[in-house]
């Protein structure tokens, strides 16, 4: 047996050592990420065009590039310390069970009720639009984790949430809406027939079962045709990665106290939130020349923006209604497999994180849902946490790193992002333990197809 006293197993801040500022990557970026950009004229979008859809305090900091520390509002604070700070937890049976070297920790954002990470942004664009004023707000979700935060943090701020999930997602996990209609929230099914774009999309797609770019589509719609709504979103977006900064900054507040020096950083990556969130403190050190990390994103086969897409400009939505972002993006016209990692099922990436990626900063991998329900089974039998079935991507390629470890007889250090709980995923859970899941991955034609279809973008000087 190995001895478990190096550390504990769970390190936990105090509430006085809960960050109080939001840590911006960008600011220390040599290569800021492009702007976002018109789809009409094609020039870099300002405050002002970007003010019919989302709230004022967040276009601020979408658009700033420099600030490198945002203080936290007192009432987000104050909201956070009923869940956070959140424990790094040190995956001794997992270690055991590998016979590894490699020291495994995990930063577990799932005690909340939400399930998940997604509440860290969730409240802070909550808090923003109850102090613009504002009725309410319309978002998308994917596997029901971000509109389940949101609707917790509208509920708390008394504010009409209104959420348009993926059709998949809203028919396999039916237990996730029922959290969100408990907490306020209305739930329609995407693409839907109740706005225009939705009608469009099930017109040129009849039975498709939707997509995250989809859903945003309708949800930028439903805003703005009601007085007093503003969009929000729950990953992709500036401002999403940098309220999300908070994992990171607490993850390497823990380690410090046991002057622990990690040599990989993993996360599984969709829009990039968790990821974001997780590495960009060690980004930056890395950034400032001050220390260097191996840095790995984890993404759907289904879905491989990063490691088989194209770095472009291209519409964050399936409707071509939103503003072009360049990221690395399997077209906006790409709708995946209806796999189960429903939170991964974006066609593109963050515009922060494909830059870094495109600078050489970090690294990208895909696998396959079947590998990565295999690790999500061994991960709860080992260390008695059901996780997401997103966060069980970044818990593939961490037992895959800690198995090269036993190989070479390295002692690396990885520390990986557990977003959430799986407990609203069984369905997904079901067909693998019956022998019914597959694994799906998109042929070169298909890929070439959508590629086909992005946008003609003059280069930006």
């Amino acid at each position: 047996m190995k001895q478990h006293n190096e550390v504990p197993y769970k390190i936990y801040l105090s509430e006085d050592e809960l960050p109080k500022a939001w840590y911006n990557v960008r600011a220390d970026m040599k290569n800021k990420p492009a702007p976002l950009l018109n789809p009409g004229t094609h020039q870099p979008m300002t405050f002002e065009d970007l003010r019919g859809v989302f709230c004022d305090e967040l276009i601020r900091q979408e658009l700033d590039n420099d600030t490198a520390y945002i203080p936290i509002p007192q009432p987000v604070l104050d909201f956070y310390k009923m869940y956070r700070p959140s424990p790094l937890v040190r995956a001794y049976f997992l270690e055991e069970k590998l016979g590894t070297p490699a020291k495994i920790y995990y930063k577990f954002e799932g005690n909340n009720t939400s399930g998940s990470h997604k509440l860290n942004s969730a409240i802070a664009q909550a808090y923003y639009a109850k102090m613009q004023g504002l009725k309410g707000v319309t978002t998308e979700t994917g596997a029901g984790q971000w509109g389940t935060a949101l609707s917790m943090a509208c509920s708390f701020f008394d504010l009409d949430c209104q959420v348009y999930m993926v059709k998949v997602s809203y028919e396999q996990k039916p237990f996730r809406r029922e959290v969100m209609r408990t907490y306020g929230a209305s739930v329609t099914p995407s693409p839907s027939d109740t706005t225009e774009v939705g009608r469009r999309i099930l017109a040129a797609h009849p039975g498709t079962s939707g997509s995250l770019g989809c859903a945003i589509s309708e949800a930028v719609e439903a805003a703005s045709k009601q007085e007093g709504y503003r969009y929000v979103l729950g990953s992709v977006l500036n401002q999403v990665l940098l309220h999300q900064s908070i994992i990171g900054l607490e993850t390497k507040a823990a380690l410090d106290k046991y002057n622990i020096v990690p040599d990989i950083i993993i996360g599984c990556a969709g829009g990039g939130s968790n990821l974001g969130g997780l590495i960009s403190p060690f980004m930056g050190e890395k950034l400032r020349g001050e220390r260097d990390y191996r840095i790995i994103a984890v993404e759907p086969a289904s879905c491989p923006s990063f490691t088989r897409g194209k770095f472009a400009y291209d519409f964050c939505d399936t409707g071509m209604v939103c503003p072009l972002a360049k990221m690395y993006t399997l077209g906006s016209d790409f709708i995946p497999s209806a796999n189960h990692a429903g939170g991964l099922r974006y066609h593109g990436m963050s515009s922060v994180l494909s830059q870094l990626y495109h600078d050489g900063l970090m690294e990208a991998v895909s696998v396959e849902q079947t590998e990565v329900f295999k690790a999500a089974e061994l991960f709860a039998r080992c260390e008695g946490t059901l996780p997401a079935p997103e966060s069980s991507h970044a818990i593939r390629a961490a037992i895959d790193e800690a198995l090269k470890c036993k190989e070479t007889g390295e002692e690396k250090t990885i520390v990986f992002g557990l977003t959430g709980t799986g407990y609203f995923d069984m369905v997904a859970y079901g067909k693998f333990n019956d022998g019914q899941m597959t694994d799906y991955i998109p042929t070169d034609e298909e890929l070439a197809a959508s590629f086909a279809k992005l946008p003609q973008v003059p280069e930006i000087k």
